[in-house]
């Protein structure tokens, strides 16, 4: 008889939080109001940029991932722009959500890097509380629980400090049901309670069918957990009202409800708890959900549900009598278990030991050795699983250890199992093999019987014959003696000649390689030693180029600011004096002149600072690029630029190339993409610096560069490979343009 190991069917409670801030819709009617929403507010507004973030969501719920991307790409490249850093670090956490559904390591460990980075430029709390809810999100599904569990609390220590919203409460809830599932796992029963009360708190202040299903699950299955742990019948009734209560939700809100296999999640969990801690009479009740949770799984695509489902129904056939039905069942759940993407091991785990147990009674024994060596496999896996996880926690080391006991023991037996199933098998084997023995012993005494006649009369004929043979088979035997020593000696001479022929075409083969092999490292050297006397050239005409073109600036700027600046101001000082002893008819014109001069003057310095800027040489990099910023900036132009983590460490010559990058890409933005505003950022990392200066102008086609021959860009070009580094280009029309340049420390 099978014991109490379907107990494994059970689908353990997962709480599925969806990142959207609420379920008012179903999932296609969600979509489309979504859609409607995000397609009425303008590209680039606060109002698009928020509502982005849910309809990336369902467009990813609904299995559009592609453009769910799309579209947060796009937005996000407005949030960007924004000085407020709370639009782009909202659309970058969803995105990292996102590639994690995916199990896209690299996209969302970035994606989670940058919404880091705008949270810090943000002061809204809900919004840095959400980032460190999504972190922790994360966290939780890389099984690193006590990390997601101090992002979680890190999360409501913010929403407590935000004003309220129409999304707090939500999130807040989101938040809770997740410590809910990590407390639930650690069996921390009094904090599950108290985040399972405060999630249904909210869902019933909502009244949203959703989250008050949700809630009703979380609370159900809180306290059957409960129930396990102390045997204590209220709590298992509790479980059930709480249960019930979710498949009155669902019932009742069959429109509203966006994810449709939550009906079968409960009906499996609803006849787990009839069919393990309720008396036999209960057994309709179980057959009710356990088909309600097979038929609706399928309708959904849930076969990790339609699993469950079978394994219930087969242990209800097992306790009929009616094996056949429960290997029936066994089978199917075996089959969509593999159906399943993301399989159950504790599902797999009964149906492998039911199915052994089941062939075992049918006398079946190389079916029932499979499947028991596929439970052992199974059982080693959710082990190492176990043991993988608990080895994060300290607190579980008595755990591990009795697991590993229990593991050895479970081999042990399974071994003894295999032995006495081989010994039966064997045995069986033996009986079968004695019937056929007798019945061959009787063939074969019926076939002498018929054989001593036939061999009597031989008899005279083949002692004449036995003569003959021994005369014929030695001479036969020498024939062959003769043959094979002939044979030897011809092989042995073609195995040698052959070896002597391999041994030279070897030689000749290696001599012909070495000496291939010279030839292309001689021209692989010489190939190297040319191309660095071209670098060495060409870094040699820079620094020329460089240092000239600085010193003709410095040239120019002197002679500006001693020559004309003299001029102008000798100039001014003669029409102050004229202002005095003329008539005041010409007294305008001569007030006039003075402020024309004055305004020259300005220019005059603006340029010749431009040309060489003093304060580069006596401040360093970072206050010269404050200044050159404030001067740009205008009512029409909003020039910022940001320093992080530089040093002051960077030499002079180097100094002065950056600014002059700098100065021309700020140059180009203005003159030629009309751009309203520009970011300039200046990092300095462990081995090297990058530059980076975005505008929101016009944009241009990137392939055109190659063909153009403007001097700018030509001058840029130059001082960037002085400073041996890279430039990177990218440019959208109508949207704007990133250039980002690193050079070596």
């Amino acid at each position: 008889m099978l014991t109490n190991s379907f107990s494994f069917f059970r689908f353990c409670i997962t709480i599925l939080c969806l990142v959207l801030a609420g379920h008012g819709a179903s999932a296609q009617e969600l979509h489309n109001s979504l859609e409607q929403q995000y397609k009425k507010y303008k590209p680039g507004s606060t109002q698009r940029m928020m509502i982005t973030g849910k309809y990336a969501q369902a467009l990813f719920f609904n299995k559009q991932e592609d453009k769910a991307f799309v579209i947060l790409n796009e937005n996000i490249a407005y949030a960007k722009k924004v000085t407020d850093g709370k639009y782009a670090a909202y659309l970058y956490i969803i995105a990292a959500i996102n590639y994690r559904l995916l199990d896209q390591v690299k996209a969302y460990e970035n994606a989670s890097r940058l919404a880091q980075l705008y949270e810090a430029k943000t002061k809204d709390q809900e919004t840095k509380g959400y980032v460190a809810y999504g972190l922790g999100w994360i966290r939780a599904r890389n099984s690193k629980d006590a990390e997601a569990v101090r992002y979680f609390l890190k999360a409501l220590s913010f929403y407590e400090k935000a004003p309220y919203s129409e999304s707090l409460n939500t999130r807040k809830a989101s938040v809770y049901r997740e410590l809910n599932s990590i407390y639930a796992d650690w069996n921390e029963y009094e904090l599950q309670e108290k985040y399972s009360k405060l999630s249904l708190e909210i869902s019933l202040q909502q009244n949203d069918p959703m989250n008050l299903f949700d809630a009703y699950m979380a609370m159900g299955y809180m306290y059957e957990k409960r129930y396990e742990s102390t045997s204590n019948k209220a709590f298992v009734h509790q479980a059930e009202s709480y249960y019930i209560k979710a498949v009155d939700t669902y019932n009742a809100n069959k429109a509203r409800m966006p994810i449709p296999s939550n009906l079968s999640f409960v009906a499996i969990n609803l006849a787990n708890l009839y069919l393990n801690y309720f008396p036999e009479s209960y057994k309709d009740k179980v057959l009710y959900y356990a088909n309600l949770a097979k038929s609706h799984g399928a309708e959904t695509g849930n076969h990790d549900h339609v699993a469950s489902a079978n394994g219930l129904l087969a242990e209800i056939a097992l306790q009929n009598g009616d094996q056949e039905a429960a290997k029936r069942y066994l089978l199917t759940a075996l089959a969509e278990s593999e159906y399943d993407k993301v399989a159950d091991p504790n599902i797999k785990l009964s149906i492998f030991e039911n199915l052994s147990q089941l062939f075992q009674n049918e006398n079946n024994f190389k079916e029932a050795i499979f499947y028991q060596k596929a439970y052992l496999e199974t059982f080693k896996q959710i082990y190492d699983q176990k043991n993988t996880a608990l080895g994060k926690k300290l607190e579980v080391q008595y755990e591990r250890e009795k697991q590993k006991q229990q593991l050895l023991r479970l081999q042990l037996a399974s071994e003894k199992q295999e032995q006495r199933l081989k010994e039966m098998s064997w045995q069986s084997l033996q009986q079968v093999q004695k019937l056929e023995n007798l019945e061959l012993l009787k063939e074969n005494q019926f076939r002498k019987l018929e054989l001593t006649e036939i061999e009597n009369s031989k008899k005279a004929q083949e002692l004449r014959l036995s003569q003959l043979e021994s005369f014929n088979r030695k001479r036969e035997i020498d024939l062959y003696k003769d043959r094979m020593d002939y044979k030897e000696k011809i092989n042995t001479f073609y195995v040698g000649l052959t070896a002597s022929v391999s041994l030279l075409l070897i030689l000749l083969l290696y001599a012909y390689f070495q000496r291939a092999k010279g030839i292309k490292q001689k021209e692989k050297l010489h190939l190297l030693e040319m191309e660095k006397v071209k670098q060495d050239s060409k870094i040699s005409n820079l620094t020329v180029m460089l240092e000239g073109q600085e010193q003709e600036r410095g040239r120019i700027a002197r002679d500006l600011h001693d020559g004309l600046g003299s001029l102008l101001s000798g100039t001014k000082m003669n029409l102050f004096l004229l202002k005095d002893t003329s008539n005041d008819q010409h007294q305008p014109q001569i007030e006039r002149s003075m402020e024309q001069i004055d305004i020259a003057v300005d220019e005059l310095r603006r340029v010749a600072h431009n040309l060489m800027p003093d304060l580069l040489l006596n401040y360093g990099l970072q206050e010269t690029l404050m200044e050159y910023v404030s001067r740009m900036t205008t009512p029409e132009l909003d020039v910022d630029v940001q320093f992080l983590h530089y040093s002051n460490q960077l030499p002079l010559e180097s100094q002065l190339l950056v600014y002059r990058i700098v100065q021309e890409l700020v140059n180009n933005a203005v003159k030629h993409a009309g751009a309203e505003q520009i970011i300039i950022q200046f990092i300095e990392n462990e081995s090297d610096y990058a530059i980076i200066v975005e505008d929101d102008g016009k944009g241009f086609d990137t392939t055109l560069l190659n063909n153009s021959h403007s001097a700018g860009f030509h001058n840029i070009r130059s001082r960037v490979e002085f400073l041996k580094g890279a430039m990177h280009i990218e440019s959208q029309i109508n949207i704007g343009t990133s250039i980002e340049i690193k050079f070596p420390k």
